[in-house]
């Protein structure tokens, strides 16, 4: 199996016989999501200013805690299996912290780690049937914006368009409907975002 982070490029479907799966519990959490580089963390934290309850990436959470043991980001993705199961498990953490009814924008969910598991050679199907311990109240993918480097990031413009391309059937094959943010000035965004919401009665 692939342990390095050179991308693979996975093509590998969900397996079908999971996909109809009925979620354990429906949240008012709403995902907000989309490739490197979108402009997720800008979004966020605007609606955080806004005073919505906003969840953390995990994968960025899990970056930091390994950094903060003193680990270098290349030595964090040196071995790319246990970074993306690392992140993905984060990520279920994060989720299962959460009250199901309190409305909560997510900066990113488990389901976005299928996409990351593909990319560098791993099987999403490897964590899919705990991709329905929660049914996400709405969808929104970030059209990318120019990428900018923070250390963090993967930042290829052939990876950006994979995990946006995944990100958006992942979703889709697991019922969800993807609303597309078009690229706008952050508060134009946020506003974008709200008005879905509130058009669909869920704010």
């Amino acid at each position: 199996m692939p342990d390095s982070a050179q991308p693979q490029f996975l093509t590998t479907e969900l397996d079908p016989t999971f996909l109809s799966t009925p979620c354990t519990v429906q949240t008012n959490w709403h995902v907000i999501t989309g490739a490197p580089s979108c402009g997720k963390t800008t979004l966020i934290d605007l609606l955080a200013s806004e005073g919505f309850h906003i969840a953390p990436e995990g994968g960025r959470l899990y970056m930091e805690r390994e950094a903060a043991r003193g680990k270098t980001t290349e030595e964090i993705r040196a071995h790319i299996s246990t970074l993306q199961r690392g992140i993905k498990t984060t990520q279920l953490g994060i989720e299962r912290s959460l009250r199901p009814t309190h409305l909560t924008f997510l900066d990113r969910s488990v389901l976005d780690s299928l996409a990351w598991y593909r990319l560098f050679g791993l099987d999403p199907n490897e964590f899919l049937p705990e991709c329905f311990h929660h049914r996400y109240a709405s969808v929104f993918i970030l059209e990318r914006l120019p990428l900018t480097l923070d250390g963090f990031r993967f930042d290829d413009d052939a990876i950006v368009d994979y995990l946006d391309e995944w990100h958006y059937r992942d979703y889709r094959a697991l019922g969800y409907t993807v609303l597309r943010v078009p690229v706008l000035p952050p508060e134009e965004r946020c506003g974008f975002v709200l008005e879905r919401l509130s058009e669909g009665g869920m704010i």
